[in-house]
């Protein structure tokens, strides 16, 4: 029966949703968006279409995110959402009868309720058995990171709602931190910015924009500017003006110093013989987030460590969770699924 079932990765995250099958790799690449009829279930959009709607539809119909901080926010959005996309990734019908192995990435820190309550989402949403695996760990095997060995390797993970940041060997995460500032609230701070400086209120794709094409939190590291259009608050007109990268360094950084805290925090955790380890190997950087300009230099300053960004960081999650699925043997995805529903059970 098992060479009928799929094996399916998914990165639920908070900012978007990747999912990777076996053999056919990621094949879905969406916002994490659902557009919901106000006061009901109606869903009637999800990912990239759900998307073009924010900020553009009637008062009774709103977009949500269903994943905040890495966790579920709104149960009832995450399970359609889940299973529009599980539904999506299955082609062969005999799959559809077997129900696939899904394996999701959770952010590391979280409670045993929150990971029943992703157990349960991707269950009632076609799941056959759902395996769990924190991302950290995902992240260093979609990376490419030797971890089967006692060596010690550094993980800074930076998604959309959280920076997951951990010293793994042997097959384990030895010391971990979890901290819920990453992408989302850069592009929070760019709209209080912007809010602040020029009375101008911008939408969330604007910071988000601005965040990718202008943004830097190292001073140097890049010096364009972008026209951007917003409203004014004072006279409630569309207003358009220009926005440099040189303004918005202290903007980002006053962000980013809750990740260089998580960070502090885990390597003055780290046994000594692991952090000799990360001083040679040095720190590898996965996530979207890994991608805002000059984050590894100031990294790298502030620890004195050479800090290296994965190859492809936004995937690395996704395809280090479908390798952990794929490496599973019939008899492991078999104990383990049995006692998922009662256990708070990690890959």
């Amino acid at each position: 029966m098992s060479i009928f079932r799929q094996n399916i990765a998914i990165d639920l995250g908070t900012a978007t949703v990747l999912v990777s099958v076996e053999k056919r790799g990621i094949i879905i690449k969406a916002p994490s968006i659902v557009a919901v009829k106000e006061g009901t279930n109606n869903i009637l959009a999800i990912g990239d279409e759900a998307k073009k709607m924010m900020g553009r539809t009637p008062l009774d119909i709103e977009t949500v995110k269903p994943i905040k901080s890495g966790v579920i926010s709104n149960y009832s959005a995450t399970e359609k959402m889940l299973a529009y996309f599980i539904d999506k990734a299955i082609r062969n019908p005999l799959k559809r009868v077997f129900k696939p192995d899904v394996m999701i990435c959770i952010p590391c820190k979280i409670t045993g309720v929150e990971k029943r309550s992703v157990q349960m989402a991707a269950s009632e949403a076609g799941a056959g058995r759902t395996f769990l695996i924190e991302e950290p760990l995902a992240a260093a095997v979609g990376a490419g990171l030797e971890i089967t060995k006692p060596i010690g390797s550094m993980v800074v993970d930076i998604g959309g709602g959280t920076t997951d940041v951990a010293v793994i060997s042997f097959e384990g995460i030895v010391v971990s931190r979890s901290v819920k500032v990453a992408g989302d609230k850069y592009d929070e701070a760019i709209v209080s910015y912007m809010r602040k400086k020029y009375n101008v209120l911008i939408g969330e794709r604007t910071a988000e924009e601005l965040k990718i094409n202008v943004g830097s939190v190292y001073p140097g590291c890049k010096g364009v500017s972008e026209q951007i259009r917003g409203r004014d608050l004072v006279s409630g007109l569309p207003v358009e003006l220009m926005v440099t990268t040189e303004e918005l360094v202290e903007t980002l950084m006053d962000v980013t110093i809750d990740i260089l805290n998580c960070i502090h925090s885990v390597l003055e955790e780290t046994p000594p013989e692991l952090a000799a380890d990360i001083y040679t190997r040095g720190i590898v950087m996965t996530g979207g987030g890994a991608l805002l300009t000059g984050l590894d230099k100031l990294i790298n300053n502030s620890t004195g460590i050479d800090v290296t960004i994965a190859d492809e960081p936004q995937y690395c999650v996704v395809r280090g969770t479908l390798k952990a699925l794929t490496d599973m043997t019939e008899a492991q995805k078999a104990s383990m699924g049995k006692i998922k529903t009662k256990d708070e059970n990690n890959f």
